[in-house]
């Protein structure tokens, strides 16, 4: 990480806050919370099933609405931060937050077996529940908070790469955790039982949160801004009270209300109706004598203006993530698919059924090293100039994938399930069929250069098109699109397992894997993707050109738009 992003960074006042010397643990932080966090919802089906004695629906259901929480808490984190005790302070509640909820899920593994108490559901529902506020709060603001210490001012071609680099090389680190969390915690729970496996994460919440505050005083330290979503409400009043107002095309910079110090001479002409919230018509009667709205709510800055078209113009490009995380969110279905074939790599070496993913972040790793270190430096180097694919082009491959991925695992289902029923085991969903481990591969490999094309552009289209002041949103965004396909995916499959045991037949999602149709519902999940590509094009086209990349302070809008 150090050795990929030093170039970038040489420039750096050492003796400064902030630069380079934070990232190892700002990162570790992020890292150790999902090492921990992955590490435990990994073989959470299983453990579920055995412990507890819950159904798959059940099981799925309650898994999948421990993720939606665990996306969505991230955004209320951002608000929170951005507006009110900034990204430093949500960072270290949430890692006390994480580490409580590991405490509490390692205190359920330690009741005698026989029928669930009432105390264990307490707990167990106590623990993840904590475990996704912690989420929220480090999510929230860790990826910014980076980003916080590495912009340098006033140079936006540097800094359009260094975030690229730096974007980029947070999800490699990402993708490492999770290896190291589905191969290595995964083989634990499993050769050393419930006790010792859920323990470890215990140990990796207490290193992230030790790990974050070690760096405090080095840290660089935005303050909080005004309530944002105050000021985005403040907008939308202002401008339906103004709403009588005439636009004029050829309008002055004193038209309009500004903050101080701000670089934002005119309000953009996207949403004009929007403009009139920002529009001074008497300026002895609208404004203070220090320059401030007399009234906010009739008045606002050019700003907040901007800060609400910037999310509404994100929100069409933004609700493709949520189709495509439907995707991403079938890994308890794959872990009990993966239970049924050999998954031997050698004669001794048995991958388990939950640590499958580790094939999804090694190709997710593999690729933005590769594009990070070689393809983009290469292609500089011949056409002289910087030169990277775009972030839209990029999240446009990324859809394609998820298609592609969903189909290939169709077809692989079909084949197994062909097998199963040949080989006898038609009322044995726990019989290992005659079928390689590696059949799985393309699938996983297709889903984890999906995510490396599409979940580290979007993140990175966010951040670049929303001002400085909203940074931590916009890196919440994502997140709360895999949270809403959380949430649509639990929906989805309850519905496919309604309407396909209609008339008495066996449901595609049936408990028995060998019975069920897991194969339709993945081709009914393709489709689905398939129509989110289209759809996504269209948005696409639609936005436009996005802004020039990050200026210290606000995305500007400026003569030239780039393509992004």
């Amino acid at each position: 990480m150090e050795g990929a992003l030093e170039p970038l960074l040489s420039n750096q006042n050492a003796m400064g806050k902030g630069g380079l010397r934070t990232m190892p643990f700002i990162i570790a932080n992020e890292a150790f919370e999902r090492v921990a966090s992955f590490g435990l919802s990994a073989n959470m089906i299983f453990y579920l099933k055995s412990e507890y004695d819950m159904e798959t629906t059940r099981a799925t259901n309650l898994i999948l609405n421990w993720s939606a929480a665990t996306n969505i808490l991230p955004v209320i984190g951002a608000i929170v931060a951005d507006s009110y005790v900034g990204r430093y302070s949500i960072i270290g509640f949430g890692s006390i937050a994480s580490l409580l909820g590991t405490i509490l899920l390692w205190l359920t593994t330690i009741f005698e077996g026989g029928k669930p108490t009432t105390i264990q559901y307490m707990l167990l529902y106590a623990s993840v529940g904590l475990m996704s506020i912690g989420a929220g709060g480090i999510r929230a603001s860790s990826m910014t908070f980076g980003a916080d210490q590495l912009i340098k001012k006033g140079d936006n071609l540097k800094n359009a790469g260094m975030l690229q680099s730096y974007f980029g090389w947070y999800y490699v680190a990402c993708a490492v955790s999770y290896i190291v969390s589905v191969s290595c915690i995964v083989y634990i729970q499993d050769q050393f039982g419930w006790t010792v496996g859920f323990g470890v994460p215990v140990v990796l919440m207490l290193l992230s949160a030790v790990s974050f505050f070690l760096a405090s005083p080095i840290y660089v330290k935005e303050k909080p801004n005004s309530n944002l979503l105050i000021g985005l409400a403040q907008v939308v009043v202002a401008s339906y009270k103004n709403r009588h107002i005439s636009l004029s095309s050829e309008a002055m910079d004193e038209m309009y209300h500004r903050r101080n110090e701000s670089t934002v001479l005119m309000p953009s002409e996207k949403l004009r109706i929007l403009n009139k919230a920002c529009i001074i018509r008497n300026p002895e009667k609208d404004l203070t004598p220090d320059g401030k709205a007399s009234n906010p709510w009739s008045l606002c800055t050019i700003d907040q203006v901007e800060e609400l078209k910037a999310l509404i113009n994100v929100i069409p490009i933004w609700s493709t993530g949520i189709i495509f995380s439907v995707d991403i969110s079938q890994l308890a279905l794959g872990a009990i698919q993966a239970k049924t074939i050999d998954r031997h790599i050698t004669r001794n070496l048995e991958i388990p059924a939950g640590s499958l993913g580790l094939f999804l972040m090694v190709a997710l790793t593999l690729w933005i090293t590769l594009y990070d270190r070689i393809i983009v430096p290469l292609a500089s180097k011949i056409r002289g100039q910087p030169s990277y694919l775009s972030t839209k082009l990029r999240m446009g491959i990324g859809l394609l994938l998820s298609v592609t991925s969903l189909a290939s695992w169709a077809i692989v289902e079909s084949i197994r399930r062909e097998l199963a029923v040949k080989e006898g085991f038609s009322d044995d969903p726990t019989g290992v069929v005659d079928m390689s481990v590696l059949w799985l591969l393309p699938h996983l490999i297709m889903d984890g250069l999906a995510e490396a094309f599409y979940t580290v552009a979007a993140n990175e289209f966010f951040y670049c098109e929303f001002p400085k002041s909203m940074s931590s949103i916009s890196s919440g965004l994502s997140g709360v699109a895999l949270s809403v396909a959380n949430v649509l995916a639990s929906v989805i499959l309850n519905a496919v397992d309604y309407v396909s045991k209609l008339g008495g037949g066996e449901s595609w999602v049936s408990n028995n894997i060998n019975k069920g149709h897991y194969d339709y519902y993945f081709w009914f999940l393709a489709c689905l993707c398939l129509v989110n590509f289209l759809y996504y094009l269209i948005c696409s086209k639609a936005y436009g050109p996005c802004r020039s990349v990050v200026n210290n302070g606000y995305n500007e809008h400026k003569s030239s738009t780039q393509e992004c």
